[in-house]
């Protein structure tokens, strides 16, 4: 979650008559504009906002593992294609679900010459209050396990989104990929990077992740706070 605080960016709207725009196309552009400007003058992205890039997504129809296996089977290269991403999955302790069951096992942060912090995920709920300190200035990456059964999972994405008194100072997407159902977590890292420091950095900040797939599910969302310190906490 880099913290870099972006400046607003603006443009100037052409005329009517340079624009070439029919008239409800340029009142539907207006009307854009002025729900993101509105949704960022008060510091939280709408749920449209978040969920944008998801929601371009064309999903198709779902079919279960077992269908998905024997469908196509006479195109070879997917044939292959299909073993290579299932690997040894045994496909008879799947069931016939046509739903993911991905769970988020466990956030981690990683520093170096720090032990890895395990952040406690809460069963239901959001993390209750400070969920987490950073020394200022100081090189992280986040790392998360997660368990996928049932069937494959298309698409999984990573998104956090940032404010400090109310103002967005930071958002990230990742694409983590597409993943079957196997015994064992999987685990992926964030590309290392590093809290802001100074005055104006250091305090608390509040923050959103989710962890959404193409058919947009939400397999966690989470709201909690954390804040940047002149040192780290003493464990």
């Amino acid at each position: 979650m880099s913290l870099d605080v972006g400046a607003a960016s603006s443009s100037n709207n052409m005329g009517d008559k340079e624009s070439g725009l029919p008239e409800a196309t340029k009142t539907g552009v207006t009307e854009a504009a002025t729900k993101t400007q509105e949704a960022e003058a008060s510091g939280y992205a709408t749920d449209e906002d978040e969920d944008d890039e998801v929601a371009k997504i064309e999903v198709g129809p779902q079919f279960t593992l077992k269908e998905q296996i024997e469908k196509d089977k006479e195109d070879e290269s997917l044939r292959r294609w299909k073993e290579q991403l299932l690997g040894s999955v045994d496909i008879n302790a799947v069931g016939e679900s046509l739903e993911p069951d991905v769970k988020i096992m466990s956030i981690s942060i990683l520093s170096p010459g720090r032990n890895e912090l395990v952040l406690p995920l809460p069963e239901s709920g959001n993390p209750k209050g400070l969920w987490f300190s950073l020394k200022e200035g100081s090189r992280y990456r986040l790392k998360f396990s997660f368990m996928v059964s049932n069937n494959l999972v298309s698409g999984l994405r990573y998104s956090n989104t940032v404010w400090k008194a109310g103002v967005r100072v930071d958002s990230v997407k990742e694409m983590l990929g597409t993943f079957s159902p196997q015994a064992e977590p999987y685990t992926h890292e964030m590309p290392e990077e590093t809290t802001p420091s100074g005055i104006f950095a250091r305090g608390s900040y509040s923050a959103k992740t989710k962890f959404v797939d193409d058919d947009k599910k939400c397999h966690l969302d989470l709201t909690y706070t954390f804040d940047i310190r002149r040192e780290w906490p003493s464990t």
